[in-house]
């Protein structure tokens, strides 16, 4: 998917879910032209609530991307949010969730694909010509005598219970 193709999905959803109520919208504030209080400028995931009924109702969402005034910690403060650094928008009324992962930040791939599979599962790619781990067969070694697979076959399920409910009339 093109940049111009992702901004213009990301702009489509996040206009339906605020046309439904709140909305989050998951960003990397590092971003190039992200405006947010300076104790947030640093973080990867930053969420933030918006809705077109928060005071002031001054939500706008451009092909530039989207400003509110929010407030954090009690002071209002206007964030500004290209659509660059929004990775995922999520509609708090139908439960909807939107990833882009070609925009999420490195730190949260890593993070996730750790937690999935383990430490040192992003490791890098081998060059070409490198050796690579080869599959092979294992052969079980059987008794005797013993015929293939019935010691790895499941057992045979009982036949189901009558039931104990009747037809009162």
């Amino acid at each position: 998917m093109s940049a111009d193709s992702r901004v213009e999905e990301k702009k489509a959803k996040l206009l339906g879910s605020l046309e439904r109520g709140k909305t989050q919208v998951h960003l990397d504030a590092r971003r190039p032209g992200v405006i947010v209080p300076d104790a947030y400028k640093a973080d990867f995931h930053l969420v933030l609530d918006l809705s077109y009924r928060f005071d002031p109702p001054d939500l706008t969402v451009s092909e530039w991307g989207v400003r509110e005034t929010l407030s954090f910690r009690g002071s209002r403060f206007t964030v500004g949010v290209p659509w660059s650094a929004i990775y995922a928008i999520a509609s708090h009324q139908s439960r909807e969730f939107w990833m882009y992962p070609d925009d999420m930040p490195k730190e949260l791939l890593e993070g996730a694909v750790e937690r999935q599979f383990g430490p040192g599962a992003l490791e890098p790619t081998p060059e070409p010509g490198t050796p690579r781990a080869v599959l092979r067969e294992v052969v079980l070694e059987r008794a005797p005598g013993e015929e293939p697979g019935l010691r790895d076959e499941p057992e045979a399920p009982s036949p189901p219970k009558r039931g104990h409910l009747r037809v009162v009339k």
